[in-house]
């Protein structure tokens, strides 16, 4: 139900708001928000709205004429060469939404509705912070890039805990009072959060001096109502965090956050798992030390790559590079692939990783599959493209499967590490 009142509030915001709205020329925006229409007021009641209307603000409402609107809320399942199982979670495709667009959990349904095999929230630090000040979003439309340096703004995991409780609750009650045995099953397909897969990612406040603790207090509060938990040691936006990738460092850490996991009470299915999101701004040697560390602890899976602090071309020719922050969007895509192909080398294939950079289109998220990824990720292009561009990328990648003769996601999986 509260999948359909978000497609339904949203259409409504659509063909009041959107239609009227266009992308503008503007290359330098100091927030997503300020270059485009003005969000709707919606109540408490509403909140779980708030994520997926921000893509319309992002998008500028851009996408509303790319499909029809009847068409695009139409349910339909996914290709079936586009399922499959990581962690003993089964995903209905491999297509996720990054960490970074829905910070606080106040969409994760109505994202889920929109076709997404998984959504990631998050970044979430133990205690509320406002993040870097504003500006700290800009645009390189033509490049198709954004660069953010928002620095883990956060509600904070009380905030952030009660969101998924209230989901969590809903869910178990539809499941206990469904009567038809089709709705029953449907309701358990997915994880957590329903439909879907639901990731939790973990950040530390910027003033906190003890890390370990703030991932921790995350784990404590946050990992009962995740299917997958990450930590977040990568973003370039808070001093001090990505030291925390070097081996020791990694080890300590990841040690720590493991302990306070298996410490508590798990059922059947166990607990989450963990993974951890590496910058794509790293040395062989840096690479080798993470692998190392995840095949020693046998971490479930890592996420490549983060944002990255270079400019790579052509996105060096603009005057907005200069700006700091995290670049993210197609200029990405080369270094996070390459970065994504050669740990896949070093673990051998034996960890599940999550392809994140510069994907926007089925066929680059085919590309990501055969350098090693097993599930993908998708942030910028979706800011842009907007819910349209879900079910487009979806039939891409089943026909690049078709193409070359793989019957699923998996059998494609490395395919050019081989």
């Amino acid at each position: 139900m509260a999948a359909r009142a978000s497609r339904k509030l949203i259409s409504d915001y659509i063909t009041k708001r959107a239609i009227s709205s266009s992308v503008g020329s503007c290359r330098h925006c100091s927030s997503a928000a300020e270059s485009s229409p003005k969000i709707p007021h919606f109540s408490k009641k509403g909140r779980l709205l708030t994520g997926a209307t921000i893509g319309l603000v992002i998008a500028g409402g851009a996408y509303v004429s790319t499909v029809d609107e009847a068409t695009f809320w139409e349910k339909r399942p996914d290709p079936a060469n586009l399922g499959l199982e990581v962690w003993g979670r089964k995903f209905s495709n491999p297509i996720g939404l990054a960490a970074g667009f829905d910070k606080n959990a106040e969409a994760v349904e109505g994202l889920l509705g929109m076709g997404f095999g998984f959504v990631e929230v998050g970044s979430v630090t133990p205690v509320p912070q406002e993040g870097n000040p504003k500006p700290r979003i800009f645009r390189l439309r033509e490049e198709g890039a954004i660069i953010n340096r928002c620095g883990f703004n956060s509600e904070g995991i009380v905030a952030v805990a009660k969101r998924l409780g209230a989901q969590h609750g809903k869910r178990k009650l539809d499941e206990t009072s469904s009567t038809s045995p089709s709705s029953i099953e449907e309701v358990k397909h997915g994880g957590k959060a329903g439909p879907g897969i639901l990731g939790v990612n973990l950040g530390k406040n910027k003033t906190s001096e003890d890390a370990a603790a703030d991932y921790v207090q995350g784990v404590h509060t946050l990992s009962q109502y995740a299917d997958y938990l990450v930590i977040n040691v990568s973003s370039p936006n808070t001093p001090g965090l990505r030291m925390l990738q070097g081996r020791k460092q990694l080890k300590d850490l990841v040690k720590k956050i493991q302990a306070a996991r298996d410490e508590m009470q798990w059922g059947e299915e166990g607990p989450p798992p963990l993974l951890v999101k590496i910058a794509p701004d790293l040395s062989r040697e840096d690479l080798e030390d993470i692998a190392a560390v995840a095949l020693a602890l046998r971490l479930d899976g890592l996420i490549i790559s983060n944002t990255t602090i270079s400019r790579p071309d052509p996105v060096n020719k603009s005057p907005v590079s200069e700006e700091a922050g995290g670049l993210s969007g197609k200029p990405l895509f080369n270094l996070s692939t390459r970065i994504l192909k050669e740990m896949y080398i070093l673990t051998r294939g034996k960890i599940p990783l999550i392809g994140c950079g510069g994907i926007s289109s089925g066929e680059d998220a085919y590309k990501k599959i055969r350098a090693g990824a097993s599930l993908l990720q998708l942030y910028t292009a979706f800011a842009y493209g907007g819910p349209a561009l879900i079910p487009q990328m979806k039939a891409e990648l089943s026909e690049c499967l078709e193409r070359d003769g793989f019957k699923s996601i998996l059998e494609a999986v490395g395919a050019d590490c081989r």
